[in-house]
């Protein structure tokens, strides 16, 4: 790959496909499900939907105007993003695992003039909050098929809680738009004045926020955070000049993660860069399409790597047996591959390594655009993060906690000057909330969350996070939850697999009645702590049945216990555990 094509100057991330198209023009940009097949869209279709919609949207946003996205992924999610950005606005995506309640946060906190939303499901969720839109002067439907008429008669008929509230037919003709009707007002625009996109891309400062993202958190509302086309410009930047070797321009990938997650939203983005033929996906399909798309590239969270290794290792007790399984479950052409969200096992990784793939994992959160470490071709260690970015500083704070300071730190919340302040040091410097620390060969390791350190009556200081990611792979259990500040010993919350659990135990003639279920996690139990020191040993559990779901509270819609809020939700269960009521 020509890294200096792609390092020599920044440019927003719209602007990106229009100086490539004259190149790209009729090459497909995405391939999307046509009944059993695939359709692509070229890059001309796509960069026609932006100049489009972002022409549209110059009637309706001010520069640094905020739009938001709810939709699950599509090739309009991409298209109505960079036009937002286009127009000069901000776009913030909203998790289409998003509760009613949750969204209408998104919209109304970040002072939102434009939002674009698909599926009815979806847009049944906006009309439950219609009161929270006020500040909203259109709804843009991705989908022209659906009927905000049909959907608010239908919140009517049903009762639904605010159904009072909901917008007049007049209301809904007057702030509703579809996306056909956005794209020939700005299309008819175009016709009007040819140079008018040129000059409204070209208006667009690298020095203001391009995109706002809602940190998931672990507790209480989430936080917006603005980063600039400078901040994301600069972290894209590091990613071409650290991983240059695995990278390469026209390679294909399959996109499952959500787009509404930088994660998803930064994969479609280095796709616009190199000209990758994207697949667009889903969770439900993507590990039985790799096999048939045959990917250079496929990016996922560690679940995903797990169940590929865990398919292959069961189909032989022969290693080269197993490696050829995983070329034939991953499709055989895999070059790049990147592991993020949270960590993955070392023996996931070896696995792979020895296929002759290196799973590639790093560090970062949303307030850094977002990566600060990366392991890389030419110098990786399983147990790291790896090193930091080139544009990233980074120290230890006195207890350990990572700071970060670059050019893609952000510099600070949407209406929360507060949080601000609290999230930087007195000299500028961000406060990830993690503790780490350096090896002598400076990778960078996570030790834990830096709250969710537990110590213990003793003065021992245990990471609850070492110990529950031990019983990840195991079928037995969905979660673990480690529980025991301040106690004279560790207890935890388990949310058993009861599929599993059933199975098993009719195997072994047993029914799966209450004590029988808890024996057997008790056993899995014990194995995991003969595994452990003597202070970070799990006395005791509490069988728990209401499951962890993003809707109850308990996980972030990257699907990452909200510890504090299993806490309170569970605390007199665990509390029970130490003979309290």
């Amino acid at each position: 790959m020509d890294v200096a094509r792609y390092t020599s100057e920044l440019r927003i991330a719209p602007q990106i496909v229009f100086d490539h198209l004259p190149e790209r023009r009729t090459r497909p940009r995405f391939m999307v499900h046509d009944g059993d097949d695939w359709r692509a869209v070229t890059w001309q279709a796509f960069a026609d939907q932006i100049r489009d919609v972002a022409l549209y949207l110059g009637t309706e946003l001010k520069s640094g105007d905020r739009a938001c996205v709810f939709a699950p992924n599509r090739v309009e999610w991409m298209s109505a993003a960079l036009a937002i950005q286009a127009a000069g606005g901000v776009m913030v995506p909203i998790y289409g695992s998003s509760t009613a309640d949750q969204a209408g946060y998104v919209v109304e906190h970040s002072d939102a003039k434009i939002v674009f939303v698909d599926t009815p499901e979806l847009l049944a969720r906006l009309l439950e909050v219609w009161p929270s839109l006020d500040g909203v002067r259109r709804v843009v439907l991705l989908d022209d098929a659906l009927d905000p008429h049909a959907a608010a008669a239908d919140a009517r008929a049903r009762g639904a809680a605010g159904a009072a509230a909901l917008p007049t037919s007049q209301e809904l003709d007057r702030r509703f738009v579809t996306w056909s009707r956005a794209r020939s007002l700005g299309a008819a625009r175009h016709r009007e004045d040819p140079s008018a996109f040129e000059r409204t891309l070209a208006a667009v400062s690298l020095d203001q926020p391009g995109v706002m993202l809602y940190t998931s958190g672990t507790s209480g509302r989430p936080k917006g955070v603005p980063l600039t086309h400078r901040n994301v410009g600069v972290n894209g930047r590091d990613w071409f000049e650290v991983l240059a070797p695995l990278l390469d321009e026209g390679m294909v990938d399959v996109l499952w993660l959500p787009m509404s997650h930088i994660f998803g939203f930064g994969e479609a983005g280095i796709g616009n860069q190199l000209g990758w033929v994207t697949y667009l996906s889903d969770p439900r399909q993507a590990l039985a399409e790799l096999p048939l798309v045959r990917p250079s590239v496929f990016m996922s969270v560690p679940s995903y790597w797990d169940k590929l290794a865990s398919l292959a290792l069961a189909s032989s007790e022969e290693r080269s047996k197993q490696i050829a399984k995983l070329h034939e479950l991953t499709g055989g052409s895999l070059r790049f591959c990147l592991s993020g969200g949270a960590g993955l096992k070392r023996e996931v990784k070896e696995l792979f390594h020895e296929a002759g793939l290196l799973i590639v994992e790093g560090y970062g959160l949303t307030e850094a655009s977002p990566t600060l470490t990366m392991n890389r071709p030419d110098a990786f260690r399983f147990d790291s993060v790896g090193r930091p970015f080139p544009s990233v500083q980074l120290r230890l704070a006195e207890d350990g906690e990572i700071l970060a300071r670059g050019p893609s730190v952000f510099s600070g919340y949407h209406k929360d000057p507060k949080a601000t302040q609290e999230v930087f040091t007195e000299d500028g410097w961000l406060k990830t909330g993690d503790v780490g620390r350096w090896t002598d060969d400076g990778f960078l390791q996570i030790v834990d969350r830096k709250k969710d350190i537990l110590v213990t009556a003793g003065g021992k200081n245990v990471a609850p996070a070492n110990i529950e990611v031990r019983f990840r792979d195991d079928p037995f259990f969905e979660h673990v939850v480690v529980y025991g500040d301040g106690e004279k010993f560790l207890v935890a919350g388990v949310w058993p697999n009861h599929a599993a659990v059933r199975e098993a135990l009719a195997k072994r003639g047993g029914d799966a009645d209450p004590e029988a279920v808890r024996a057997m996690l008790w056993r899995r139990v014990e194995q995991v702590n003969a595994e452990l020191a003597s202070y970070e040993t799990i006395k005791a559990i509490a069988v728990i049945d209401e499951p962890l779901t993003v809707e109850g509270g308990l996980l972030t819609p990257t699907l990452k216990v909200k510890r504090k809020a299993v806490y309170e939700r569970h605390g007199a269960a665990l509390e029970a555990l130490y003979g309290r009521r």
